[in-house]
């Protein structure tokens, strides 16, 4: 196809056997060889074979082919790498013929066990003896088998894979299927480790799937396990959690989770678990969250790990999660493929959203659909109001730039839209057709439109029809209200954060499903819309006297601009709104005084009547939305930044004294998040009662009393002494060393990360240089750069010092990521978005004018789109919001 860079279609693969061997733990090297049975396929001639290979070094190659009666050998003349392109070619002495009933390539290759995140790949850790070790696994998706061994590394190319590994005898080797054999290897012992014993361990053959699903790894292993409550082929499967020795047993809350997900996942989807077993393996070094691998899917230690006794309940919820959208997409993604990488969001949105539906079912008191319209929905809308965002289904020329869309578009728009359709269809008619999807293109491929087709067919409705443009173009509508004695006229309009979307911009007429809620007394004369695709329509019955809200529980994928009346009047009623529609209200009301379509005082208003709310979900729209403006005046006048905090105080400070510092046996989770929250937030801004009780404690906490600091308010905590860190230089060190040995020595899964978040809180410049230094100083794990990355960015005291570091120091850091790009892009994005001023925007600008940004322009653009609204906004209402603060006695 012209419109995609892909491998000739002469030959098609059928069955891999790979072997990988010679595993040399100093070189970090290893051997492999490869047995690849294709297809001719024609229809021309074919005297070259063409397959991926990065990084490889392919010692020898072979053709061996069998025709009716006879078998024959075709020597490889000639083997031609393009570095560029990840290209091997293989040239023939002679055509293949189209009657050979079989032919084989055989490729033997030598790789690099590196340390990238990236192919077949080494992780660093410290062992339970306090010593440097190395656990070896794969990260393969989007297009990095071709790391670790030649393949034919597209979705579509489907095959079987039969693998072997030899390893260390002491070593656990773990792949896609059960173990058949382990043995010594045939050849002997380890070349040059002679008093090493070894042995070849060997797996079942895999079901038909793509490349980047293939998955091993091999280590010092432990495991625990639990079995499916439902028998699949008559047997219960076995789920296993994975571990290097010393921490399995963090891993049983996963395992709970776990096993009760393959059944849920297999009962509505009405299809059952097809693999003999699953394994959930924790990796230390990971580009991701984690990977769907077929079988042996792996994560990263903080979306895997969870220890009850010192973790930071907050990493309940993303366990959980991320444990069920891993399992969702072994059905969703590897059961059944998109046919292309342009269709990611076919794996991520769907496997996004049914993740949320499973960690619904097992934990309803969780309410994890609202926190679904806060976190998820929001960051959907957020960057698809950016110019230099991407419709759902974005193409994609080259496998190569497939790193860039594993975003919030193909995961969180993807998700958003899948909630609105099964929502409006019903999500029992949803499921149904998705089960009937799943059944028609098992073990193959698959189209959005062959989602939206069997969805139809069980539904009754057009689906491919009202939900084409949601998926190809790119943007959303903002719904303006309009009210009058006539009735209530509503307006679609692409919306843009800047405000300013051009006619050319403003094409698109979206299906929106309309979800009114009224209080059926006022508002009995109302005739009832459901949804409109025009651009203009009228709610005849409906006056500026009834009660009415638009996108009820926030389903429609969508922003609503009231007038500033009917806005203040569903604040005064907030009592009749559902949890989700107040979040709607607040991040609406936000993005509107963003793009110049509301006021900032507005908002600020409409928060100022939430000061009793007792929703979690609620309480963290509004403190992400204050920390947004609080962020973004950080050039402001320090009068206008102190009386914001004075605001924010005057809303959370009550609710911290009202919930208090100490944690209940039987308290509910969503309480305790909140008390993290609040604390939080009304230490970073100025609380003097919650500081000096956060120095209390930690002051308890580095004497040698752990017990002083709850697992949940480590991170409040941490943050709050180094951000408002008034002792001598030495005390405000001891305080810094302190913490930064938890970032070297972590008493916990979730240590390091969280304090790598507090050590960019801290306003000293000699301690933001300190932070600075640890990006470059190899003490932190690639895997985590971005982490302290993002504190500093979010700190106004630092963020210059952030971007000058990173412009002084580009060729190194550069260097340091670029060997993984969604390190590198992740890392690039969340530095430089937090800008807000028309200077910041011409920096960066002018930085990367002349720079290579292949692999991460989208994110550059991006982040230039929210510096430039950000500048903006501030420049239009900075003034106005002082003058709103200090009339109100801020």
């Amino acid at each position: 196809m012209t419109d995609r860079e892909i491998l000739p279609s002469s030959v098609r693969p059928r069955h891999y056997s790979l072997a990988i061997y010679d595993l040399n733990f100093t070189e970090f090297t290893y051997k492999g060889a490869v047995k690849i049975d294709v297809d001719v396929v024609g229809p021309a001639p074919v005297s070259e074979i063409l397959l991926n290979a990065r990084e490889l070094t392919i010692s020898e190659a072979g053709i061996s082919l069998e025709l009716s009666k006879t078998s024959a050998e075709i020597k490889v003349t000639d083997i031609a790498v393009d570095e560029k392109s990840e290209i091997v070619t293989l040239s023939l002495s002679e055509t293949l013929p189209v009657e050979a009933t079989r032919v084989s390539i055989t490729i033997a290759f030598a790789g690099m066990l590196n340390n990238k995140m990236a192919g077949f790949y080494r992780s660093k850790y410290t062992d339970s003896n306090g010593q440097e070790a190395y656990m070896y696994s794969t990260q393969f998706e989007a297009t990095d088998a071709r790391r670790a061994f030649p393949c034919f590394d597209e979705p579509a190319l489907k095959a079987t894979f039969d693998f072997s590994i030899t390893v260390p005898e002491q070593w656990t080797a773990i792949s896609n299927m059960p173990e058949v054999s382990s043995k010594p290897p045939e050849d002997g012992k380890k070349k040059g480790v002679a008093d090493t014993k070894l042995k070849t361990v060997t797996f079942a053959t895999t079901p038909i799937m793509s490349t980047y699903l293939l998955a091993w790894a091999c280590g010092d292993f432990e495991y625990i396990e639990a079995f499916t409550d439902r028998l699949y082929n008559g047997k219960k499967v076995p789920v296993r959690v994975y571990t290097t020795k010393g921490i399995v047993k963090q891993g049983e809350f996963a395992l709970e989770n776990a096993y009760k997900i393959v059944d849920y996942f297999s009962e509505i989807f009405d299809i059952d678990y097809v693999l003999p077993k699953v394994d959930l393996l924790a990796v230390h070094e990971f580009s991701h969250g984690a990977m769907e691998n077929w079988g042996l899917i792996t994560y990263r230690t903080t979306a895997l790990l969870f220890d009850p006794e010192t973790s930071d309940s907050r990493y309940k919820n993303r366990v959980a999660y991320v444990v069920a959208h891993e399992l969702a997409h072994q059905w969703f993604g590897n059961l059944v493929t998109m046919e292309w990488w342009s269709e990611l969001w076919l794996n991520e949105g769907f496997a996004t959203w049914v993740g949320w539906l499973a960690i619904d079912y097992l934990y309803p008191d969780w309410d994890v659909f609202a926190v679904f319209v806060s976190e998820s929905l929001q960051g959907a809308l957020n960057l698809d109001s950016l110019r230099q965002s991407h419709p759902i289904e974005v193409p994609v020329k080259s496998a190569l730039d497939i790193d860039q869309i594993f975003d919030a578009i193909s995961y969180l728009k993807g998700a958003s839209s899948i909630r609105m359709i099964s929502s409006h269809i019903g999500v029992k008619t949803f499921l149904k057709g998705v089960s009937n999807y799943l059944r028609q293109h098992a073990y193959g491929n698959a189209t959005t439109k062959d989602l939206w087709n069997a969805v139809g067919e069980e539904s009754g409705i057009n689906v491919n029809a009202i939900m084409d443009d949601w998926i190809t173009k790119i943007g959303f509508p903002v719904v303006t209200v309009i009210e009058s004695t006539a009735g209530v006229t509503l307006r679609q309009d692409r919306f843009l954060s800047s405000g300013d979307a051009t006619i050319e911009e403003n094409q698109t007429s979206w299906w929106i499903p309309l979800g009114i809620y009224t209080d059926g007394g006022s508002a009995s004369a109302y005739s009832g819309v459901s949804s409109f695709s025009s651009r203009e329509t009228i709610l005849a019955g409906l006056g500026p006297d009834d009660f009415y809200k638009l996108n009820r529980n926030q389903i429609g994928v969508y922003r609503v601009n009231y007038p500033p009346e009917r806005l203040a009047k569903l604040g005064l009623a907030k009592d009749m709104l559902a949890i989700t529609d107040k979040v709607g209200l607040i991040a609406d009301a936000s993005a509107m005084a963003l793009a110049g379509l509301g006021s900032t005082t507005g908002l600020l208003g409409f928060l100022d009547g939430l000061k009793g709310e007792e929703s979690y979900v609620v309480w963290s729209e509004i403190v992400s939305r204050l920390s947004s403006l609080r962020s973004a005046i950080f050039e402001q006048p320090d009068e206008v930044k102190s009386r914001l905090d004075t605001f924010t105080r005057s809303l959370v400070s009550p609710a911290v004294k009202k919930l208090g510092w100490e944690f209940k046996d039987d308290e509910d989770y969503l309480t305790s998040q909140l008390r993290s929250l609040l604390i939080g937030t009304a230490g970073a801004a100025g609380d003097a009662e919650v500081i000096a009780e956060a120095r209390s404690k930690f002051a308890k906490y580095i004497a040698g009393d752990t017990t002083a600091i709850h697992p949940n308010l480590r991170g409040a905590v941490f943050s709050i002494v180094l951000a408002h860190d008034e002792g001598t230089d030495q005390e405000a060190v001891a305080t810094y060393d302190a913490i930064l040995k938890e970032v070297l020595q972590p008493t916990s899964v979730d240590g390091k990360e969280i304090a790598l978040t507090a050590l960019g809180k801290s306003k000293r410049p000699e301690l933001i240089k300190r932070t600075l230094e640890l990006i470059l100083s190899g003490k932190v794990a690639v895997q985590d750069l971005h982490t302290p990355a993002s504190s500093l960015s979010a700190n106004g005291a630092a963020r210059w010092d952030l971007w000058r570091y990173i412009k002084t120091n580009w060729t190194e850091i550069h260097a340091l990521m670029s060997g993984n790009m969604v390190i590198l892009d992740r890392f690039v994005r969340i530095s430089i978005s937090r800008f807000s001023s028309q200077e910041a925007w011409d920096d960066i600008k002018s930085f990367f004018e002349d720079k290579d940004t292949h692999g991460f322009e989208r994110s550059v653009g991006q982040a230039l789109d929210i510096v430039g609204s950000f500048a903006r906004w501030i420049e239009r209402d900075s003034r106005a919001v002082g003058q709103w603060l200090k009339e109100r006695g801020y």
